[in-house]
């Protein structure tokens, strides 16, 4: 039993992990889940400026990935979709209607260049051996922005999930810019669906945004949708929208889907509905409305760590200049490599050093030889002389020799000068290269980047508040019993299946219930009202009670404000009994008194508005002490 316990936990652990950090989970470093990285490992691969069949993309990915072609073609279908990296050509679906991509033999796809711009360096990236240890792909690209903020990513693995919004790309690059110069920033979603989105509640890739489709509402007869929310399609917005009309609520005469390239839902409405009574109802009960929940969780150093906005900004700051760095010292590297091999040439054929070899009979003399040419002229040479720079030389054929140009050498190795003398300022200004890269892709991708999405402040809407009221409420008196389904009895006020009502009973007891169907509140029902905010405060409650052990009379003005669904409460303190209820402002109270020897007084008036609302908790202001023979409230 032990081993099954250890060979099960270590399995899992393993099985979590690889789901963890392998499949589902987007790297920070550079925005990607490794199926998604592995599809542009193989487009860069194959780049040959062409199209080329998504079938024949999958079949070359499958050599890095073990999943099967079909999570390799789906991944590729919302990676390009994204347009971001991939150039598409055919039918990749549509992401307003989720029409469904053809299949991979028909639709072709290549790299970008701002695909390799952003993310391919082979001599900085770091590789490991494929699954079947045939290949070498990449561990992360070196990416020179944030795209896990541009793209957006969801995924669920064991115990854990992701949710990251897709971020204006533009804008992104102006928070890295934000930082590295040390100001101040705000950076919000954009969805590629556009949109109304109000991020109040989203607490820097955290938190929530509410999300409305776009109404175009200056018709009083029909409504037109013009963009839908993020995570919704026509077809699922379509259906939501038939569901609350088979429900009751909303009333449309019928609808029309003009979506091409463009979203263009069209609502027409019922006669005698107009559109303003509409909007409210269309956002409550479809999904013209939707509250998407963010979680922004990442790989980094090889964990899953739980982020901020302005974390990933700060750490692709910093990475950019490392990369940019590499870059740099990288190709300096070359130019200093290439330029001392032109030098050499350059020594080698003016000086006709090569002439030297006419009379050697041996490799090594060859060698020598060609050595001992450069003695005088090492003052030129940038480093020094190894066998394979001889080597090299050796191996210029007479022709190139015969046709050099001086002036197109020195030419070429001035412009070499001076390139290093520009990466050489741009290393100790990296700062402002990383600036003026960034400004580089801002002029040059800002046009194909417009933000979608429109940010306003927005409530959420009540489905309470927007439902039309069409039921009636009906009270009993005969039986006691309170309901929309109730046949014979007093009709009370309309409502919605979606109200709370409050009844106050005979004992004076109260509670909040939802609607009922059918319940029993007694035959002796004071008072029943809607119990929202709004009709709660057009009521303040009045009771006369006696004290049961003393006899006195009491009264009590209270409102209802707050409350639990379903408990009951008491309007009056312990040991009295109720005997009058009034809501009225206005009223007074007339007691008359038992005759009694001494008594004068045998009749009493009490305006109700001179006594102050307290609260429901509060035992109430003593009338009379005397014995009273009858009381009665009267209308003010």
């Amino acid at each position: 039993m032990a081993y099954v316990n250890t060979l099960f936990n270590t399995n899992f652990l393993e099985y979590a992990s690889y789901v963890i950090k392998d499949r589902a989970i987007p790297h920070l470093d550079d925005g990607l889940k490794p199926v998604q990285r592995r599809i542009l490992h193989s487009l860069t691969e194959m780049d040959d400026g062409k199209f080329h069949k998504v079938a024949n993309v999958v079949g070359h990915c499958m050599k890095y990935h073990p999943h099967g072609d079909a999570s390799i073609y789906s991944a590729l279908v919302v990676l390009a979709n994204k347009d971001i990296f991939i150039d598409r050509q055919g039918n990749f679906g549509n992401i307003f209607t989720g029409d469904d991509a053809s299949a991979a033999r028909y639709i072709e796809c290549r790299v970008l260049p701002f695909a390799k711009k952003i993310l391919y360096n082979p001599e900085i990236t770091l590789y490991e051996d494929s699954y079947d240890g045939r290949n070498r792909e990449p561990v992360v690209f070196p990416a020179k922005i944030p795209l896990v903020l541009v793209m957006g990513a969801e995924g669920i693995a064991v115990g854990m999930s992701t949710k990251i919004l897709p971020h204006n790309l533009i804008e992104v690059l102006q928070a890295v810019k934000s930082e590295l110069e040390g100001k101040p920033y705000q950076l919000l979603p954009d969805f590629p669906t556009g949109g109304i989105m109000d991020a109040s509640g989203y607490d820097q890739g955290m938190g929530k945004v509410l999300v409305r489709a776009k109404l175009d509402t200056s018709d009083d007869k029909r409504i037109v949708i013009r963009d839908i929310p993020f995570g919704t399609t026509t077809e699922s917005l379509i259906t939501s929208i038939e569901n609350a009309a088979r429900r009751g609520k909303i009333k449309i005469a019928a609808i029309n889907d003009f979506t091409t390239d463009k979203v263009e839902i069209e609502v027409q409405l019922q006669r005698g509905v107009y559109t303003k009574d509409m909007v409210d109802a269309l956002y409550a009960f479809t999904e013209c409305e939707v509250s998407i929940s963010v979680n922004l969780l990442v790989i980094k150093d090889r964990l899953p760590v739980l982020m901020r906005i302005p974390e990933v900004i700060a750490y692709h700051a910093e990475h950019l200049l490392k990369i940019l760095k590499l870059e740099l010292e990288l190709e300096r590297g070359h130019l200093e490599d290439k330029l001392h091999a032109r030098t050499l040439e350059r020594i080698f054929i003016e000086e006709r050093i090569y002439k030297r070899i006419e009379e050697m009979d041996t490799a090594q003399g060859v060698v020598d030889a060609v050595r001992s040419g450069f003695i005088p002229f090492m003052a030129e040479v940038r480093r020094e002389i190894t066998d394979e720079d001889i080597d090299r030389l050796l191996k210029i054929p007479i022709r190139r020799i015969s046709l050099y140009d001086i002036n197109k050498a020195r030419k070429e190795m001035q412009e070499m000068e001076d390139r290093l003398k520009e990466i050489d300022h741009h290393l100790k200004n990296l700062k402002a290269y990383a600036h003026s890269f960034l400004d580089g892709l801002i002029a040059s991708e800002g046009p194909k980047f417009p933000r979608m999405t429109e940010v306003l402040r927005f409530d959420k809407v009540d489905v309470r508040d927007a439902a039309a009221r069409n039921l009636k409420l009906r009270f009993d008196k005969s039986t006691g019993y309170l309901g929309t389904e109730i046949a014979s009895g007093e009709e009370l006020f309309p409502v919605s299946e979606f109200d709370r009502l409050l009844v106050i009973r005979g004992d004076g007891s109260y509670s909040v219930s939802d609607l009922p169907k059918k319940a029993f509140v007694g035959t002796d029902m004071h008072f029943c009202t809607l119990a929202d905010k709004e009709e709660l405060a057009k009521h303040t409650y009045t009771v006369i009670f006696r004290q049961n052990d003393t006899g006195h009379l009491y009264i009590k003005r209270t409102t209802i404000t707050q409350f639990i669904l379903e408990k009951q409460y008491s309007l009056l303190p312990e040991g009295t009994k109720l005997l009058a209820f009034t809501t009225q402002e206005k009223g007074r109270v007339m007691l008359k008194y038992k005759k009694k020897p001494g008594l004068r007084v045998l009749e009493e008036e009490f305006a109700i508005a001179d006594f102050l609302v307290k609260g429901v908790n509060a035992g109430g202001v003593r009338l009379t002490t005397k014995e009273v023979a009858s009381m009665k409230v009267k209308k003010g």
